[in-house]
């Protein structure tokens, strides 16, 4: 498998645009400068926040397949919910991925609810379903980063990012809904890198380990990092996946 004249699909997940890469997508550019990078919209969140979310995954993966100017030689690099589309993409078109990247992401049956979503972040996930969009951002920083050093300049620009594409309470539950509801209980047969965060706040990083363990996929974990690994430790991950292909 070759990374290097193929194209790059990064895929977020609950409640975030592609904006929300922030600089990890160039870093990642340098590392495969012949490599298209691209980012798509999960229908209900940043340019596509006039649509509604569907309450299942499969929905996300059709729609994103439709934003690609191309099909095939695809390598994905998907974070949290996005991991689940990956996953249903990998086996309903296996022939058009070539691997994938699956960072701080989790699966049923393999991990139970209260690791997949930990319990002691409830009230505040709950809570974003009737607060502002200041409030909203504020919270979603403070659940998913750890080490990221500039946050009061970083949340002005998401509180402004929402006021441009205000996600509606309808698709912040539906996305809720379809990654609750998602399952895989299989490996898809592409060479897979799950990467964790030992430190994650939101998803137990056990979700990610147990999945390594049982399909023994590639493994890597950052022990200070949040859940929102690509914001927190950019270089890390961009390395870390540069090498993986090289390896691969």
């Amino acid at each position: 498998m070759t990374a290097y004249n193929s194209c790059f699909v990064l895929i977020r997940g609950l409640l975030r645009e592609q904006r929300h890469w922030g600089e990890f997508k160039q870093i990642l550019q340098k590392q495969f400068p012949l490599s298209d990078i691209i980012t798509l919209e999960i229908p209900g969140n940043g340019r596509l926040y006039q649509q509604t979310s569907a309450n299942n995954i499969a929905a996300y993966t059709e729609s994103l397949r439709s934003q690609l100017p191309r099909q095939g030689n695809i390598n994905l690099i998907a974070l949290s919910m996005g991991g689940m589309i990956a996953l249903d993409w990998m086996n309903k078109y296996p022939t058009e991925i070539n691997s994938a990247v699956l960072i701080n992401t989790s699966v049923r049956p393999h991990s139970p609810f209260f690791h997949r979503l930990r319990w002691q972040c409830y009230p505040a996930i709950f809570s974003m379903l009737r607060n502002s969009a200041e409030q909203i951002e504020q919270q979603i920083l403070d659940l998913t980063s750890n080490t990221y050093e500039n946050k009061t300049e970083l949340i002005k620009q998401w509180q402004q990012w929402r006021k441009q594409n205000p996600v509606s309470k309808s698709s912040a539950l539906n996305q809720l809904i379809a990654a609750a509801r998602f399952s895989n209980p299989e490996k898809p047969l592409h060479p897979i890198l799950i990467v964790s965060s030992k430190n994650d706040r939101l998803v137990n990083h056990s979700c990610s380990k147990k999945l390594h363990d049982i399909w023994n996929s590639d493994y890597q974990q950052h022990d200070t990092a949040g859940h929102d690994l690509p914001l927190d430790e950019p270089q890390w991950l961009a390395q870390t996946i540069y090498q993986w292909h090289k390896s691969v």
